[in-house]
């Protein structure tokens, strides 16, 4: 790395977090001369970022609350191990201000944006306000509703259905569909118990529902001198209660014009606030309507980012970590060139037929797929325990090609050939994903897989 003396040292990371992310971040630094310590539960000891890090830490037990979820056990592990700096990755503490603050107050670089951008960002009312602010389309909805009175008289002026979400919200957890004036007491108490338990924050707002929407977002960068770069669109429509199944980049049927006006609409948004380092702006995108609304911003390194490292050649962990030492962004927006087109995969360890139940235990056999332009983002191997507590991603597939047909072909071969056994996975229902006619035909939705899922229940209800 560059020795300017006016960068801020950056010689040794933590890294508190696990799987596929911390294994990633590793390598990362790894590439750049930097050392990484990983901090990890005691459930974790034995697992592959464990092995790869310069030095693995315990920072408590299983659950994540008692570990990944302690910022004085994270702040304490990195003072004791000499850090300079932490990475939080995503998921656990990476979204949550205080972790960024107690670095601050510790001295610490915190490799993500400030903890007032993330507090600003976090909470979805505040996003929304900030959205209007600069000018972004915004869907029909409203502020907090405190009650399910409350949140029932704004419904019946916004129009059902409409969607309950938490303020706080994030992967689909407090988010519950309303679609008529009978529902809304349940589901507005469902939606307050799913946030409280979460986010420690019931806070409830509506927003109009689209049910064949589509989910695309944008990735940022911001350096500390208020440059701004955009790294172009994904589409993450494909989910499961609201979570990601499949994203890609560029979006499949967005021309040109659409494509430069959501771009420049995130741009806005991050400068707004002066964003530092990775972010991602997040819209729902009405096909019949031909348009844009915002929704959210996440204020960290997304699952799905390699898709746009791949269309790119763009390391965007690697950027963190330069954006974080102080130093200026390396490109602008006119040297961003894009190429191809690449789709990545989760797979997790879940029974799709069974509403994607989570199947840990013991992998007998793991072999991934081979070949170029195939790349396998995981921490899995043979004979490795796949543990209960924590979320049930396995690993990411991600190819390239030189458009999406192209792409397409190479995952459909690259499914096809991936073996695992001991557990249950997603494999066969990506397969079946990557088939349908409509996926094949670019015709993606948000309800696409629940499409799918209730064709697979119609099969069975007809076979003999």
């Amino acid at each position: 790395m560059n020795h300017d003396p006016s960068l801020k040292k950056l010689q040794r990371v933590l890294i508190p977090n696990r799987g596929e992310i911390a294994l990633r971040i590793i390598r990362a630094c790894h590439q750049m001369g930097i050392e990484a310590v990983l901090a990890m539960s005691e459930a974790d000891r034995d697992s592959l970022p464990a092995r790869e890090a310069d030095r693995a830490v315990c920072i408590g037990p299983a659950p994540s609350a008692r570990s990944y979820l302690d910022v004085r056990a994270i702040i304490a592990a990195a003072q004791g191990t000499g850090c300079d700096a932490v990475h939080p990755g995503y998921g656990f503490l990476a979204e949550k201000p205080e972790l960024a603050e107690a670095c601050q107050a510790a001295g610490l670089i915190f490799i993500g944006p400030r903890p007032g951008q993330i507090e600003a960002m976090g909470n979805k009312l505040h996003a929304r306000e900030q959205a209007k602010k600069v000018g972004l389309p915004m869907l029909p909805g409203s502020e907090k509703v405190g009650t399910w009175e409350e949140a029932a008289r704004v419904a019946e002026g916004i129009g059902y259905p409409v969607l309950l979400k938490a303020a706080a919200g994030g992967g689909g957890r407090g988010m519950k569909i309303v679609q008529t004036h009978t529902e809304i007491r349940r589901m507005f108490e469902a939606a307050a118990s799913e946030a409280r338990a979460a986010f420690s924050d019931d806070t409830l707002y509506l927003e109009r529902y689209i049910a064949q929407a589509r989910h695309v977002e944008v990735q940022v960068l911001g350096d500390s001198q208020g440059n701004m770069v955009h790294l172009g669109e994904r589409d993450c429509s494909l989910q499961r209660r609201h979570q990601k199944l499949v994203e890609e980049s560029p979006a499949p049927g967005i021309d040109t014009a659409l494509r430069d006006e959501i771009c420049a609409a995130a741009v806005n948004l991050s400068r707004s606030i002066g964003y530092e380092n990775a972010g991602t702006v997040e819209f729902l995108y009405d096909e019949r309507e031909k348009r844009f609304y915002f929704l959210e911003m996440n204020t960290r390194i997304q699952v799905e980012h390699p898709v746009s490292e791949s269309v790119t050649g763009i390391d965007l962990v690697q950027e963190q970590l330069r954006i974080a030492r102080g130093e200026r962004l390396r490109f602008n927006q006119a040297e961003v060139i894009f190429r191809g087109h690449a789709i990545e995969c989760r797979i997790n360890a879940e029974v799709p037929e069974q509403g994607f139940r989570p199947s840990p235990g013991r992998i007998v056999q793991w072999e991934p797929p081979q070949g170029p332009n195939i790349r396998l983002d995981s921490h899995c191997h043979p004979g490795y325990l796949v543990p209960p507590y924590y979320d049930s991603m396995i690993g990411k597939l991600i190819v390239y090609g030189r458009d999406r047909n192209e792409a397409l072909g190479r995952l459909q071969q690259a499914l096809a050939s991936f073996q695992v056994s001991g557990i249950e996975t997603t494999l066969g229902f990506l397969r079946r994903v990557m088939a349908h006619e409509d996926f094949v035909a670019g015709r993606v939705s948000t309800m696409l897989v629940e499409r799918m899922l209730e064709e697979t229940k119609d099969k069975e209800r007809i076979a003999p």
